[in-house]
């Protein structure tokens, strides 16, 4: 194996003197960075109503969040109008200048024909600006003010709007701003952006474009995070630092946003060049969506850092030259205590290098020292690859089983009362790490261990430098800290302490960079992908193993019964985490119990076929809970109601209510070339949250298509033998739809002698209807855009 065989002790890249009060210091300065780490990601003290004018205050700003969440306001509701004409009332009362937006808006890149259809909605925003003194460009703070139909929004989003006014009340009261400042209070954001849509692509005041501030929020407490940016944001994340007095945000997060599928209203203003940030607080996440997403819901603290960051930013973009924001590249960032550690984008493929030239002189000269040797520290890269897998693999199991004891999980997006989970994961990961370090130790030895260790967290900065390179920083710092630290241990006295300090910084570095990204990744991912989280804590355990090695005692060649006793106290560390881990999981399953305040979320909708006067209940639950499973039987027909989107639901039969389907007017029908041109009108007899007309690909194929004079791409529409498998080729969503309907031109070429079209509208709420029985205490409503809903569909042959 290369060099002569040494002592577990000898093979340590730190061994000094006095093991235990060495091991017990560096364990205390990396729970004081850790504990530093934690107070930078809390939330500051609400500041109370009688706060200095110029200052924002949570106090004031939760009375607006009581005045816009009294009760669900989706767009188009009447509710939805009050909460409306409140905002404009204080935003005129503050002297700004101020309007509603009116107009038909399609969604920000918008769909076309498919199975859920173009989507449209009737928008009104509010808009009020503040004039600057001499004006480089616009800042937009943005947020909206519509909620879902299932809940009030306290937080989603009556935290962003009372975060937009209370700033507003600020910057109004002070000195004016050099730029301009417009606050967009957007509506049918939850419905498909369409709102922000509008704005973004055709007010007169959006035309220069600008930087946006969008304030969001997923749950109902946490720290404010800056998750997304526009491209090319080294500058905009330079003044965020400056401008932020809580700056949470890393470029880690930005580059996963950017690859999954969600969008915010952030989205329609970078569909149309502007640049800027978007932030929200995103734990809490179990009441998101549900009725339960109520004022008293909210953590005040997390309100009070959105109102914090979005005044101080709108204060440093209000005096800074816009038209020098843009920069060639994207910036690597990450908060520290204090503020925020940044630096240019184009430094990360050379730190990922230099990591990986860092761990191989390391090696090199852990081997050139004979404190492993050749087949030693092969056999350490390898063995380190066993808790990187074993540990997410372990916790994805664990949830498993956590959630087949409690089958309502599945349908959260994480339970109510998540810490004692969080902690079972990562004690989980701490006992598989211990566990393996406990048994490879002896025979492999420290310095092998660790330096494998660092090997892979090397090799992972290169592959993240490769595939999102804003979280490359995740694995190349930690890997280059502890190379430079292993490579200062072997060049003094191994006894003394300067190795143990060496060790402990590169340890703490791991500690400021993997800790907070632990934290954040469990509300951001939720427990349902929490092995991401058991992932990046091996990570820095592996990236502190020099520390955790001195908990184990100095084993050097003994024999016999101390070396036996030597092994029991080195298993100690491994036992303790497997039972903080089966405690915390227990605890876990004791305290987050459903109940009345806390109640198994479930999903029901209600479909009528006015054709034939027959209904079903709907459930997009896939092992329905015991109450819903009292509606529904097995895999549901859906095939008549294209305009729910979702061929996955569960049914059963529901007595027919007497319910009126909406009607297609025919405004004009004329045929030349073989196109027949028909202009209808969709109109809901009742009073309804969006409309829908598809039609049937086997009677027509759809060539040009126009809503509300707006044209719409039709996109490819199948063949007529595709027909017959794919009957609802192209299809028009509309939120919102206003009281005399909506006009809807269509070109097709026919296939049969009528063209027949489906038309659809959905209501909510499902009491009232005949065989529907209130949920009792303890069930319900899952945050889903078709909870509740109640629709029906007749065919119209043209």
């Amino acid at each position: 194996m290369g060099a002569p065989p040494a002592s577990a002790a000898d093979r340590a890249l730190a061994r000094p003197r006095r093991r235990p009060p060495a091991a017990l210091a560096a364990l205390l300065a990396l729970v004081a960075v850790g504990a530093a780490m934690l107070v930078t990601l809390a939330t500051p003290t609400p500041r109370p109503v009688d706060a200095p004018a110029d200052e924002f205050s949570a106090g004031r700003a939760s009375r607006t969040v009581q005045t816009v969440a009294q009760r669900p306001h989706p767009a188009g509701s009447a509710a939805n109008d009050q909460v409306r004409e409140h905002l404009v009332g204080v935003l005129s009362g503050l002297g700004l200048q101020t309007e509603v937006q009116d107009t038909v808006a399609p969604e920000a890149g918008q769909l076309s024909g498919a199975a859920g259809g173009a989507t449209f909605a009737r928008v009104r925003n509010v808009v009020a600006r503040l004039p600057g003194t001499a004006s480089t460009g616009r800042v937009f703070l943005v947020a909206h003010y519509d909620s879902v139909q299932t809940g009030p929004g306290g937080n989603d989003d009556a935290a962003g709007t009372s975060t937009v006014l209370e700033v507003a009340r600020a910057l109004a009261a002070g000195p004016r701003p050099r730029n301009d400042v417009v606050f967009v209070l957007t509506d049918a954001e939850e419905a498909c952006l369409c709102g922000a849509a509008a704005f973004a692509a055709s007010h007169p005041l959006a035309a220069d474009g600008g930087v946006v501030l969008n304030l969001e929020a997923r749950g109902s407490t946490g720290p404010v995070i800056m998750f997304e940016t526009s491209r090319n944001n080294a500058e905009l994340v330079a003044a965020f630092g400056r401008g932020a007095p809580h700056p949470v945000g890393t470029s880690f997060a930005v580059e996963i946003y950017r690859a999954l599928p969600n969008d915010t209203d952030f989205t329609a203003f970078l569909d149309n060049d502007f640049v800027g940030l978007n932030a929200a607080y995103i734990d809490g996440g179990a009441i998101y969506h549900t009725p339960l997403d109520t004022p008293a819901a909210m953590d005040r603290g997390s309100l009070q850092m959105h109102g914090d960051n979005a005044l101080g930013l709108a204060r440093e973009f209000g005096r800074a030259d816009l038209t020098a924001l843009k920069s060639g590249h994207d910036a690597t960032y990450f908060p520290v205590p204090g503020g925020l550690v940044r630096y240019p984008g184009w430094l990360t493929w050379p730190l990922a290098a230099l990591a990986v030239l860092g761990v191989l002189v390391l090696g090199w000269q852990v081997r050139h020292t004979g404190r492993a040797g050749t087949g030693r520290l092969f056999a350490g890269f390898g063995l380190a690859l066993v808790p990187i897998v074993a540990a997410p693999v372990a916790a994805q199991l664990l949830w498993a089983g956590i959630t087949a004891l409690r089958p309502g999980y599945a349908e959260l997006l994480d339970p109510y009362r998540p810490v004692w989970y969080r902690l079972a994961v990562v004690a989980l990961a701490a006992a598989i790490l211990l566990t393996w370090y406990a048994l490879t130790r002896r025979r492999v030895g420290p310095a092998a261990l660790a330096v494998g260790g660092l090997g892979w967290l090397a090799l992972l900065g290169v592959v993240l430098a490769a595939l999102v390179p804003g979280g490359a920083y995740l694995a190349t710092l930690p890997a280059l800290a502890g190379a430079l630290a292993g490579l200062v241990a072997l060049r003094t006295r191994i006894d003394g302490p300067w190795p143990v300090v060496a060790v402990t910084l590169a340890g703490a570095v791991a500690v400021v960079i993997l800790l907070p990204t632990v934290v954040l990744l469990f509300p951001a991912l939720g427990m349902a992908m929490g092995g991401v989280a058991a992932l990046f804590a091996v990570l820095l355990g592996l990236a502190a193993l020099p520390v955790l090695d001195l908990l184990h005692p100095a084993a050097g060649g003994q024999r016999g019964m101390v070396a036996a006793r030597a092994r029991r106290l080195g298993a100690l560390p491994a036992v303790a985490a497997a039972l903080a881990a089966t405690l915390f999981a227990g605890v876990g399953l004791a305290v987050d119990r459903f109940d009345a305040d806390h109640p198994v979320p479930t999903h029901l909708m209600y479909a009528l076929d006015a054709d034939t006067n027959e209904a079903q209940w709907l459930t997009r639950e896939a092992d329905p809970q015991s109450w819903t499973a009292g509606y529904v039987d097995g895999p549901a027909a859906v095939d008549g109601f294209p305009g729910l989107g979702d061929p996955d639901l569960r049914g059963g039969p529901a007595p027919a209510a007497n319910l009126t389907a909406p009607t297609v007017q025919v405004l004009a029908d004329t045929t030349a070339g073989g196109l027949r041109t028909l202009r209808l009108r969709l109109l809901p007899q009742r009073t309804v949250r969006l409309a829908t007309l598809h039609v049937d690909a086997t009677t027509a194929e759809v060539t040009r298509a126009e809503v509300a004079g707006r044209e719409v791409p039709v996109g490819r529409q199948p063949g007529a033998e595709e027909a017959k498998a794919d009957r609802w080729g192209f299809g028009i969503v509309f939120h919102a739809p206003p009281a005399d309907g909506v006009e809807i031109t269509l070109t097709v070429v026919p296939r049969a002698g009528q063209v027949a079209v489906r038309a659809m509208d959905a209501s909510d709420g499902l009491a009232g209807l005949p065989g529907f029985r209130q949920r009792p205490a303890g069930v319900g409503v899952v945050g889903s855009h078709t909870s509740e809903m109640l629709a029906v569909a007749r065919t119209y042959p043209l």
